[in-house]
């Protein structure tokens, strides 16, 4: 488990401090100190991976060698109380190597404090604790004057820079620290992440707390950081003494943003909060022996597996708060309110959809929670907006809510609802402010974003007030940033309304493809699109960066009038490329004047027509963190911006500094967009969740551009882009299998977890799944199929091969669908129907012998559905030698027919005379069957006494059969098979 930390002080002399002193303790290197006279030697000190001094522009090159900067600063300052140097320390993750560990703090350093005109002295300690683990972290020395160049070139130091003083800029690099971790672990594919948020911000009982290296703890009788490792010990050890005192301080900081935890977590968190092996067994011995914590079982690794009672018990109260409000009967739309609203809608050109018609009326209904699912695309907005109007002429409020401003602005954008986040709600009711009412609809968009505990606290809000819930997304698209997937769950565990026919895309190929990512077959609409010359790769990401950028240019000139955005995962990339768009929008002619700018990302130089997106919040502008537009005006204290949704909306610098380029944006900005053309970088931190949501933004095409030194092929780029990161539940546990566990959970991913077969799925469906659930993506298959993953420069399966995966695809998805009790959806049928025909087109007569196959042998769907078809096409041969062969044919229908007469005469003995009427009916059906099928009626002839008819009667044979079915027995004889 990552652990967040970074602290700022200041090295004054007021505390008898001495700038070279600190540099040579922090480098392990002997410097000496032209103030005091005298050598500081710390060479015998362990630990220092990497040392250097980083210069911004203007620098002198000497001020690289660490003793002459920090004698220079020293001789600079005159003060006796002066202060000489700011101290940046911060942890890195031990799941990262040496050479990450370092890469990482470079470029933070290099982004956050030299870009910004410090020179900054970086060294890497990597030490290694009594306990055998890393202690990696990061000390970064700033100068605090501004670099001033004389008229001679020559670089000096000027006045103390006041704005690197701000309180408010140390949160930004704590929270621009943290971004910046998520971003590479991610990247990594490392699953860690941490939280910059104060503890008590994030309602945990515990103080903050420095990070000590073993090296400076076999220090500090030398005095010089005897202070620090002290503070450092007793908050640890204060913090210990809380843990051992209430252990569920612990696992409330441990399951804040993970629902369940291993032992190797929790000994890292003991580490952390604890002051010598001692206490550290005592922290470890009170967590495992606390009654709060719960045992889960073993995970896909073979880890033991934990969470809290609080975990359970929060999950608990969401259940029961929202069985409370599916429970209660909610005021209903009138017939009148819902025609005048589908009369508005029609005005304005908007047609529903047989599925958005179908979710309309759920979420209008009396139901006090109603749930919407539905695929990126398929004009969720719209319906709600529709839904609005519904509501407001039955005279009710709705209000609207999502988790990030720009989520909230989609939501009130797209359906005029008038929306705020979910955190600005909650701040509200807990002063007492625009509490709900019974006579309020709450609508909450992107809800699949939305943590447990706050899922929980709002429903819970809602369910004592009396209002109406309705819960909208997509629980398949980015996932929830704190502990928990709890849209998930409340669609399992109550059902709701589904859309599954996307709009957005033109093409029905492209919707096919949104599809596709929806369900997890990442690698078919990757595949589809890259047939249609949409997948670009390039021999490194440097030029597949270029590449895009030429594209994205050429298709600006083009449809200069169309919206496109650029995607990427990180946001080191959205700056690079950022650059890259507007060098060529400079080419080009496009830009007006630069004015350069001190905002809160650095120096940046804004012009008429260049492309911004705003980054916080701020209600007197109306703008939200991702909101775009283009600059009309800038002068050198003003800027001007025309909204993407046209509103215009003017400001000072000095009181809005939280603005950036907006030409490329990362996938977690793009959640809710909607544009014409859609350009992605793909790098290694992305996965199926953020693929879906990137390759989903767009109306007309998008163009995916990827480096091979990032994936060396297009099989590797699949793999990375399908990787499953979905949230999980306690619950998932709980209503598992106990003999598979909690290993489904983390080994297998959600969308597989319902059935790894449909024969497995028919046998375990009830025990696994709530009688009430209904979701369309619960037993989908998203695991990366081998046939989905192969490059296109290694020998592939044949066409035949193919097209039978796809079929089976497509027939393992209905037949899920049919498990449950739930009709088939017109787009599952599309997909059979596609896929069916390219099996003819291959083979005559395919589907039909395939069809036949998988009926009478259903567990090769799944094997077949995997990338496994020698068994289906094995069938399938077998199926077409008996469709031309009418001896063949007769063989099976005679052992057909024995044994459903030995079933039903069972079913009749044992009294089960409803499932022997079923049996009887398709006894039948196989009677009339052949008269279509002469041949078979004439060889069957001669075995009368095999089918249980009487070798004298003149009948047909299907007429003496059609009689066995209905009566049990030949008329005419009395006999019957095995009588």
């Amino acid at each position: 488990m990552a652990i967040f930390h970074l602290s700022v002080k200041v090295i004054s002399r007021a505390a008898g401090r001495s700038a070279v002193a600190a540099a040579a303790y922090r480098s392990a290197e002997r410097l000496h100190d032209e103030r005091l006279d005298r050598a500081h030697d710390f060479t015998n000190k362990s630990g220092v991976v990497h040392s250097e001094v980083m210069l911004p522009a203007d620098s002198r090159t000497e001020w690289g060698n660490r003793e002459q900067l920090w004698n220079d600063i020293e001789a600079a300052e005159r003060r006796k109380d002066a202060q000489l140097a700011r101290e940046v320390e911060f942890a890195i993750p031990r799941e990262l190597n040496q050479a990450q560990g370092i890469e990482l703090a470079r470029d933070f350093v290099q982004r956050e404090f030299v870009d910004q005109g410090m020179i900054a002295d970086l060294n890497v300690h990597w030490d290694i604790g009594a306990d055998g683990l890393a202690k990696p972290h990061a000390h970064v020395m700033l100068t605090m004057r501004e670099i001033v160049v004389d008229e001679d070139g020559e670089a000096g130091f000027g006045t103390k820079v006041r704005d690197w003083n701000r309180t408010e800029l140390v949160e930004q690099w704590r929270e621009r620290w943290a971004d910046h971790v998520n971003e590479r672990l991610a990247d990594l594919d490392v699953d860690a992440r941490v939280d910059q948020r104060s503890l008590e911000a994030q309602g945990i009982n515990l103080e903050p707390q420095d990070k000590i290296g073993a090296a400076a703890s076999r220090m500090e009788g030398r005095g010089l950081e005897a202070e620090r490792i002290e503070d450092h010990r007793e908050i640890a050890g204060r913090n210990g003494a809380r843990i051992i005192a209430d252990p569920r301080v612990a696992l409330d900081a441990i399951t804040h943003v993970q629902a369940t935890f291993t032992d190797r977590d929790l000994a890292m968190f003991a580490h952390r909060h604890s002051d010598g092996r001692d206490q550290f067994d005592e922290v470890m011995s009170a967590v495992k022996g606390s009654p709060h914590l719960i045992a889960l079982g073993k995970d896909g690794r073979g880890a033991d597996r934990f969470t809290s009672r609080d975990m359970i018990d929060t999950e608990h109260r969401l259940q029961q708060a929202s069985d409370r409000l599916a429970g209660r009967h909610h005021q209903s739309v009138p017939a009148t309110s819902m025609q005048g609203a589908i009369d508005i809608a029609g005005t304005t050109g908007l047609t529903l959809g047989r599925e958005q018609q179908a979710a309309l009326a759920h979420i209008t209904g009396t139901q006090g929670l109603a749930i919407v699912v539905g695929y990126a695309g398929t004009g969720k907005s719209a319906m709600l907006g529709v839904a609005r109007e519904a509501w407001e002429n039955a005279g009710l409020e709705v209000r609207g809510a999502a988790l990030s401003g720009i989520a909230a602005e989609g939501l009130e954008n797209g359906s005029g609802i008038a929306s705020r986040t979910i955190a600005s709600l909650e701040h509200g009711w807990s002063q007492g402010r625009d509490l709900l009412t019974s006579r309020d609809v709450l609508v909450i968009d992107e809800a699949g974003m939305v943590g447990t505990r706050q899922m929980e606290r709002v429903l819970s809000h809602a369910a004592d007030a009396g209002a109406k819930v309705v819960l909208v997304g997509d629980p398949q698209q980015l996932q929830s940033i704190e502990a928990g997937a709890a849209f998930r769950s409340l669609h399992e565990r109550h059902g709701g309304a589904e859309i599954g026919e996307v709009r957005r895309q033109h093409a029905g190929w492209q919707r096919e493809a949104t599809r596709e990512l929806a369900t997890g077959r990442t690698g078919d609409a990757i595949r589809a699109y890259d047939e249609a010359g949409m997948v670009h790769a390039a021999a490194t990401r440097e030029e597949a960066r270029a590449e895009l950028v030429e594209r994205w240019d050429r298709d600006r000139q083009a449809s200069p009038r169309a919206s496109r955005i650029i995607l990427t995962h990180t946001n080191d990339e959205v700056r690079s490329l950022n650059d890259v768009a507007r060098e060529r929008m400079r080419a080009s002619g496009d830009l007006g004047g630069d004015v350069a700018f001190k905002v809160e990302r650095g120096d940046r130089s804004f012009a008429p027509g260049d492309r911004v997106m705003f980054l916080r919040n701020e209600r007197s502008l109306e703008v939200k963190n991702g909101t775009l537009g283009t600059i009309e005006r800038v002068t050198e204290h003003h800027i001007a911006v025309r909204t993407d949704d046209a509103r215009r909306v003017a400001f000072d610098v000095k009181d809005y500094r939280d603005l950036d380029h907006g030409y490329a944006a990362t996938i977690h900005k793009a959640q809710g967009m909607t544009v014409d053309r859609t350009h992605v970088l793909a790098t290694p931190g992305m996965d199926s969740h953020g693929t879906y949501v990137a390759m989903s933004r767009h109306r007309d095409g998008v163009a995916i551009h990827y480096g091979r030194d990032d994936f060396a092929n297009q099989g590797k780029l699949v793999r990375t882009l399908s990787r499953e990161r979905a949230k999980d539940m306690v619950s998932d546990y709980t209503r598992a299998d106990t003999a598979r566990a909690f290993a489904e959970r983390r080994g297998i991913t959600i969308r597989e977890r319902v059935a790894e077969t449909l024969t497995r799925a028919r046998r375990e469906i009830a025990k696994q799944v709530p009688e009430k659930a209904r979701s369309i993506f619960a037993g989908f298959k998203p695991t990366v199929q081998r046939a989905s993953i192969e490059p296109r420069d290694t020998p592939r399966t044949n066409d035949r091969q193919r097209a039978i995966e796809r079929y089976a695809r497509a027939q393992a998805d209905i037949d899920r669908m049919t498990v449950k009790g739930l009709p088939m959806l017109a787009h599952q049928r599309e997909a059979l129907d596609k896929a069916g025909a390219e099996l003819e087109a291959l083979r005559p007569h395919g589907r039909t012998d395939l069809a036949s196959a998988f009926e009478r042998q259903p567990e090769l769907v799944g094997s077949a559905s995997r990338g496994n078809s020698q068994a289906a096409i094995r069938a399938m041969q077998l199926e077409s030698e008996i469709r031309i062969d009418p001896a063949k044919r007769a063989d099976r229908f005679t052992e057909s027919w024995q044994r459903l007469h030995q079933q039903r005469a069972a079913l009749s003995k044992g009294g089960d005379h409803s499932a022997a009427r079923k049996i009887g009916g398709q006894m039948g059906a196989m009677a009339k069957s052949l008269e279509r099928d002469a041949q078979v009626e004439s060889i069957l002839r001669g075995r009368k006494m095999s089918l249980g008819i009487d070798p004298r009667s003149v009948r047909s044979v299907g007429q003496d059969l059609a009689e066995i079915a209905v009566l049990g027995r030949s008329r005419s004889r009395g006999i019957g098979i095995g009588m």
